[in-house]
């Protein structure tokens, strides 16, 4: 084998094109928050409640996907934060990021898998789960075995599915709302204000949404992890940063709006998780569509098997990396002959398919906290980034470097970070507020919500007494991106 080959054998194969990246970000966001869960949204905080939510965690969001570009597209690495938080803050705070970030996407896994045998049931009720659990277990290793370009294709469709169901919705909605589809007269905002609407249920229930807001954009992070992957990151990067956010704040805010104005925020079926009482579904019906709720049902299918899909290569390349940075087992470093981590890739799927398996056990118990332990995993991540691009920037200027040298600058800083570290922050300690609200304390939901956070801080702090690692100095921060 010439030195050539053996160089090709260690290192990812850059396959990933500019649309790729752009409709994998954007495809990671498209799902059911906005599907199912946006409903709920508008019935809990009105439609002026929910539309504010969802923009100002759509702003933090901008913010965050600014200070991942600048960093993804000077040094793109499939450790992406991870790598970044091990240069810029604190190789144990790097440790506990990556591990973190691959538990969280690990997890996402089985419960696509858990949710996807229920979908499947709605047209195939005496169906077995087995069987939809093992035929959405081969596709997704399918897609994401045979080389990266592979899954960046079949992402890009998954996602193209989702773009176009939401645009379609879009335009039909303010159609109707103007009385020119439907056979009805216009809607006009008479639905955005009745009752007590635009806004229902004061701050408290704002701030809800809020929250549920935060878990509906996370996804857009994968363009730091496929950086590493990606032909031109240079280019690539600040070209997705710049089109994706908007796209994901525009069919987000327009969605929620047209929904707030077709349908009343009093409407009782907008709070029920029944893919035939979507949203979208109720929406589609008025139309007169009848098979409303299959067509919908469909959308979802793909929204799982994306999310399963850009689970599995998110956490194989961070698991990847972790092994190359002598963070995880060496095995784990292994790429087959396309650049795939083939280990990496089974040992992540194999620990899905066995938190899918403690569904099982015990009442689902073990699974529900497998499930909470990583439902904060994606707001840490948002810390880490918001972190490292802070210390990324100043070390940047500690060492006399010109920024002129950078491919994308985030616009803003040090707003930008420092308005989504804090945003981030509320989020984290405000995820089960009601738990401290009233005479007695609900200890157990406490430690049920919280349970993250303490996983992520023994993570960090285990591996920082172990290595006695320090904080890196800024004038020794490691901007090498070659």
């Amino acid at each position: 084998m010439s030195k050539r080959q053996q160089e090709s054998k260690q290192q990812l194969q850059r396959g990933l094109q500019s649309r790729h990246i752009a409709m994998i970000s954007l495809g990671g966001t498209i799902g059911t928050g906005l599907f199912l869960a946006s409903g709920a949204s508008i019935a809990q905080a009105g439609p002026g409640g929910a539309l504010l939510a969802y923009a100002l965690i759509g702003v933090m969001v901008y913010f965050l996907m600014t200070s991942l570009g600048e960093m993804a597209a000077y040094m793109p690495t499939s450790g992406s934060f991870s790598t970044y938080a091990t240069k810029f803050v604190d190789p144990a705070f790097g440790f506990a990021m990556g591990w973190n970030y691959w538990y969280n996407w690990a997890i996402t896994i089985a419960a696509e898998i858990s949710a996807v045998s229920l979908i499947m049931k709605y047209w195939f009720p005496d169906s077995s789960s087995a069987l939809w659990t093992i035929l959405f277990i081969i596709v997704v290793l399918t897609f994401n075995i045979l080389s990266v370009r592979a899954y960046g294709e079949s992402e890009y469709w998954f996602a193209m599915i989702k773009v176009a169901t939401v645009i379609v919705f879009i335009i039909v909605s303010f159609l109707m709302i103007f009385g020119i589809l439907g056979g009805n007269d216009p809607v006009g905002f008479e639905n955005f204000f009745a009752g007590e609407a635009p806004f229902n249920g004061g701050f408290l229930a704002i701030f809800g949404i809020f929250l549920a807001a935060g878990f509906s954009f996370q996804g857009t992070e994968l363009l730091g992890v496929t950086a590493g992957e990606t032909k031109d990151p240079g280019k690539s990067i600040p070209k997705a940063v710049r089109s994706v956010f908007w796209r994901i704040l525009l069919f987000y805010i327009l969605a929620i709006f047209a929904i707030g104005l077709l349908i009343p925020y009093t409407d009782p079926r907008l709070l029920s998780e029944d893919i035939a009482v979507s949203p979208f579904t109720l929406v589609f019906d008025k139309l007169g569509i009848a098979v409303a709720a299959s067509v919908m049902n469909a959308i979802i299918l793909t929204a799982m098997l994306s999310a399963g899909n850009s689970g599995l290569y998110a956490s194989s390349r961070m698991l990847w990396q972790l092994a190359v940075d002598g963070k995880a087992p060496k095995i784990f470093a292994k790429l087959n002959s396309r650049g795939i981590p083939v280990y990496a890739l089974i040992a992540t799927l194999a620990v899905g398919c066995l938190a899918f398996l403690s569904s099982f056990f015990g009442d689902g118990v073990v699974y529900m906290w497998l499930l909470n332990a990583s439902g904060l995993s994606g707001f840490i991540a948002w810390v880490g980034i918001a972190i490292s691009h802070y210390r990324f920037r100043k070390a940047f200027i500690a060492q006399g470097k010109d920024l002129s040298v950078l491919p994308y600058r985030a616009r803003f800083f040090p707003f930008g970070p420092l308005f989504a570290l804090i945003v981030c922050i509320i989020v984290i300690l405000g995820q089960n507020y009601t738990a401290f609200v009233g005479g007695n304390i609900d200890w157990y939901g406490i430690l049920v919500s919280y349970i993250g956070i303490p996983l992520f801080l023994i993570l960090w702090f285990g591996y920082k007494i172990k290595h006695k690692t320090k904080v890196v100095p800024l004038n020794e921060c490691d901007l090498n991106h070659k």
